[in-house]
């Protein structure tokens, strides 16, 4: 199951139902709105996601067939399977020596 770590995007969509291309048109739609009604909010949620302000720039300067929302959109996707990778790879073991607890 992929959960977007953001309070206001509530999308629960099981890993192998979907493909990246369908994801990134469900954040396109989503961005958008943002970038319509509250960029000031969308800047917000990329900080938090560690979406750098350059990457931004950059791919809206180099969105040449995507429009800005798509290539945001993208960013977002991206680092999302990024952190999803590294929390994966990086898993911490629950079973915790109730001693050695804090």
């Amino acid at each position: 199951m992929i959960e977007l770590e953001n309070p206001d995007v509530d999308l629960l969509i099981p890993e192998s139902s979907i493909d990246d291309e369908k994801m990134v048109e469900i954040l396109a739609e989503r961005v958008q709105a943002y970038l319509d009604y509250n960029i000031g909010l969308l800047m917000s949620y990329l900080y938090r996601l560690d979406v750098s302000e350059k990457s931004i720039k950059d791919a809206l300067l180099n969105a040449e067939e995507d429009a800005g929302h798509i290539a945001i959109a993208r960013l977002i996707w991206k680092r999302q399977r990024q952190r999803l990778k590294t929390k994966n790879e990086y898993k911490i073991d629950q079973n915790i020596d109730e001693d050695l607890a804090w």
